[in-house]
């Protein structure tokens, strides 16, 4: 069901308006309005003084950035820093002001360490990629000449590519006349290693031509040429150690700045977040010459405690006006669900669908007693049942911090006792084990068996009457909404598409002998009487709908058909795993199947049960496209 809402006007001096921001931002209940319309008593209200935000923004950006710099610290293993406790009660002003302190005596030293830091990452992963070529080619060392004024050249190519050495070969001899070493050899599965010997007189030539034909230059450092490869990589060796040396001690740094400020700037972060987020809401509130004016809808149910919490700071000087109840205003109302404990799971599926209109019937009740009802009547096995009742608990102590699939698993653990309690009456347990071990059969009510796989019309009739009480409490529904918003077409079309309705039920009655044929005529009187309502209400698409709403009705037998091919499924596993003759394997065989049909029994039946709800049942009276209820404030869990 929908809280009722109050719209109210809190006023209060203007001096204080920031504290009275935090007041109801703590609070967390009210769903702001724009102050500035509709102001009763003649009061003019302006806009509240842009609050700027750029320099919060700004300072909550330099503050994530060192916080990403920085080593989360555990506060159990450190001494807190004696300022958190303190920052809370900090005005906005000097907040800003403490935290831009810390920033500043922070940013040039956390600066230079990620930089250097950055620098040596850089320089350790070029490093490690010389010191790769060069122990792939250290093999082709020994037909290297040892000559001054020459340089060494590495060009990579992969082998697919090989053709473009006949190419470079002849520019090189052109370039440097003749005057150059050309070795290459294969360097791994995919990549052939060329190495070039040139003076250095033709270097700029060479390079340039090599960078026309797009070839992969590897340039070994300065600092690692003319010296035997074995030499350059103990050189290199040495290199990174000193460069992971460096890294330890930067990274130790940063480790005690994070034991002394970690805590303190995502204190910080928290509440300028907070902070920056009521600023958000300032174009809603409006000022006088000398007071503060909020405006907004709030459950009545919160409205107590708000009230509490502004009197508690401020005694009589903020004052929450009660607006009176206006029919016009109501579209405009937020909507809150505040069902029962036992509905509110099902709360899940409206957020599936727009929300309700304020004024509109919150169906989550009614989902919360039909949802599980049909996904037991179309799983309806005690054995099943334990088990989804089993799976759902673990699961959501497993995820119990995640809301939704918390609200998943309490609707599947309600669903769980219906499947059981059909399942006594259909005498199943993992299909008819039960019922051959002894242990269950099926109930005899009505002079009927109710076993499924023999009562197949029984149930067909049982489902279909369902889809009737189901469809007809929809537009017994949608009389009632139309009839609280005012709709006199749509009360006159829903109550003919009932009496049409009924009237055909009532033929088929007659034709099967259950109805008295005296009734004849009174029933097709009804009927004339609800087409020409249906015409009146809805025109021709109301007499058309009369065929989608019997449709609608049909589709009920879903319930029993597909409950039916579970049980079947849940047969064959049991005749299956009897017929292979091998006790072990035709076990395994049994958990295999009754363990799929498990899993389709958790998905299918609520598919199909949500489906008659969102499609069948709230196409007779469900609108939606209310407005959700956004309080301002931290979000509510």
């Amino acid at each position: 069901m929908l809280q009722k809402m109050m719209r109210i006007l809190v006023v209060g001096p203007k001096k204080d308006y920031q504290r009275i921001i935090d007041v109801l931002y703590q609070a967390g209940s009210i769903h702001l309005e724009d102050a500035k319309t509709d102001i009763p008593d003649g009061m003019v209200v302006r806009p509240l003084d842009t609050f700027h935000t750029e320099e919060l923004s700004s300072l909550l950006i330099r503050i994530r950035g060192q916080i990403q710099i920085l080593t989360p610290v555990d506060s159990k293993k450190h001494n807190k820093s004696p300022f958190i406790d303190k920052y809370a009660s900090l005005p906005f002003k000097d907040l800003v002001v403490t935290a831009t302190t810390i920033c500043d005596s922070l940013e040039e030293k956390l600066r230079s360490l990620e930089n250097r830091k950055g620098d040596l990452d850089v320089r350790y992963t070029t490093l490690l990629r010389y010191e790769k070529i060069i122990r792939k080619i250290s093999p082709l060392e020994q037909q290297l000449p040892t000559l001054e004024g020459f340089e060494v050249t590495i060009l990579i190519i992969q082998k697919e590519f090989e053709s473009v050495l006949d190419i470079i070969h002849p520019f090189l001899s052109e370039i440097t006349k003749n005057q150059f070493e050309f070795i290459s050899a294969d360097l791994d599965e995919k990549n052939i290693a060329v190495i070039t010997v040139f003076s250095k007189k033709y270097a700029n030539k060479v390079h340039d031509f090599l960078y026309s034909k797009n070839v992969n230059e590897v340039r070994i450092p300065q600092e690692y040429t003319n010296m035997p490869l074995d030499d350059a990589l103990t050189l290199i060796q040495a290199d990174k150690d000193a460069i992971r040396t460096e890294i330890t001690e930067i990274e130790a740094k940063i480790r005690d700045i994070s034991t002394r400020w970690y805590a303190d700037l995502v204190t910080l972060k928290i509440l300028l977040t907070d902070f920056l987020e009521e600023t958000s809401a300032y174009s809603h509130f409006g000022q006088t010459e000398y007071t503060f004016v909020v405006k907004g809808w709030i459950p009545k149910k919160f409205l107590p405690a708000t009230k509490k919490a502004l009197v508690e700071s401020f005694g009589e000087s903020v004052v929450v006006h009660e607006l009176p109840d206006d029919p016009s205003r109501y579209d405009d109302a937020p909507v809150f669900f505040d069902n029962p404990f036992w509905a509110k799971p099902f709360e899940f599926f409206m957020n599936l669908v727009t929300p309700p209109m304020y004024r509109e019937i919150d169906p989550t009740p009614l989902i919360a007693i039909f949802f599980p009802l049909f996904f037991g009547l179309i799983v309806g096995d005690i054995g099943y049942g334990l088990v989804i009742l089993c799976f759902s608990l673990a699961v959501r102590y497993k995820f119990r911090e995640i809301p939704w699939i918390c609200q998943l698993m309490s609707i599947l653990m309600i669903s769980s006792i219906p499947t059981m309690i059909f399942g006594y009456f259909y005498g199943e347990f993992f299909g008819d084990l039960g019922e051959h071990m002894g242990w269950i059969h099926p109930i005899t009510l009505f002079g009927i068996t109710w076993n499924r796989i023999e009562a197949i019309i029984p149930l067909l009739i049982l489902t279909i009457g369902i889809g009737v009480f189901h469809v007809f409490l929809g537009l017994s529904l949608g009389i009632l909404n139309a009839y609280r918003h005012h709709k006199t077409r749509h009360i006159i079309e829903k109550a003919g598409m009932l009496g049409l309705l009924s009237g055909i039920l009532l033929l088929l009655g007659a034709y099967a002998g259950h109805v008295p044929g005296s009734v004849t005529f009174a029933v097709i009187a009804l009927m004339l009487a609800s087409i020409a309502c249906l015409i009146y209400g809805g025109g021709s698409r109301g007499v058309i709908e009369v065929m989608g709403t019997i449709g609608n009705i049909m589709s009920y037998a879903r319930l029993m058909a597909i409950g039916l091919a579970s049980v079947i499924l849940a047969l064959v596993a049991n005749r299956l795993s009897h017929e292979l003759g091998i006790l072990v394997l035709g076990i395994i065989v049994a958990i295999l199947l009754h363990t799929l049909n498990i899993f389709l029994a958790m998905f299918s039946p609520s598919i199909h049960s949500l489906r008659l709800h969102v499609v069948e049942f709230f196409s007779k009276f469900y609108e939606g496209g209310g407005v959700p209820y956004k309080p301002f404030g931290k979000e509510r869990l």
